[in-house]
């Protein structure tokens, strides 16, 4: 299973938007998630889609890469892993003294 990030996306758009774009450029995808704020949930730009064949993935890689969905140039390339975040929030303010 290889995992596709799909940036610059309209805020616009939702799955099913991008499974017909993938779908309209002959790559059928197995999933598909739009990333979107969890507290507005407004759609935040990027989102990612899994492709089951590696070589379907690089198929869909090759066709999405640089086309236009509603407007807005994609950037379509295999995902990167998460990396560990460190530290904490923290608040930003010093403890007060007393």
């Amino acid at each position: 299973m290889k995992k596709l990030f799909v940036g610059n996306l309209p805020y616009s758009a939702n799955e099913t938007d991008l499974q017909n774009f993938f779908a309209e450029n002959g790559v059928p995808i197995d999933s598909v998630t739009v990333m979107r704020d969890r507290f507005t949930g407004q759609a935040r730009g990027f989102g990612f889609v899994e492709i089951n064949d590696d070589a379907a993935a690089q198929r869909a890689v090759d066709a999405c890469h640089g086309k236009d969905l509603m407007g807005r140039t994609l950037v379509v390339n295999e995902a990167r892993p998460m990396t560990p975040r460190e530290g904490g929030g923290g608040g930003g303010r010093p403890p007060r003294r007393a």
